[in-house]
């Protein structure tokens, strides 16, 4: 078991009828309510990570440095961290000193025109 896996006590608050719901669906199961609690947050936050939106404000907030890299880990996983390292690292690169395209006809003589069938 990895020091991350280790159990830590958590206390808060609850609506006493939430309370009496979970330990009511806990019997049902036959389990406690610990466990049901464990796993509600759990799914929570993997639907939570997967999600478009919550993974947009992620990197949303790292782009602009309200989130340290390490967090950003913790919130959408290795792999997706690592993607925005390498465009946050990207758009903070300068661009390119090119010249401005120049007026120049880049389909010069082999342009085709395709009827679409459409008369206006």
């Amino acid at each position: 078991m990895s020091a991350s896996d280790e159990p830590r006590r958590v206390h808060f608050q609850s609506p006493e009828y939430l309370v009496e719901r979970l330990d009511a669906v806990a019997e049902l199961f036959d389990t406690d309510r610990t466990d049901l609690l464990v796993e509600a947050i759990r799914e929570y936050l993997e639907e939570t990570a997967d999600s478009e939106t919550f993974q947009e404000l992620v990197a949303t907030k790292y782009y602009d440095d309200q989130l340290e890299f390490e967090t950003v880990k913790q919130l959408v996983g290795t792999e997706t961290a690592q993607r925005l390292r390498i465009l946050k690292a990207d758009l903070e690169d300068e661009p390119l000193d090119l010249e401005a395209p120049a007026d120049v006809d880049i389909y010069g003589d082999d342009a085709t025109e395709i009827d679409t069938g459409d008369e206006r």
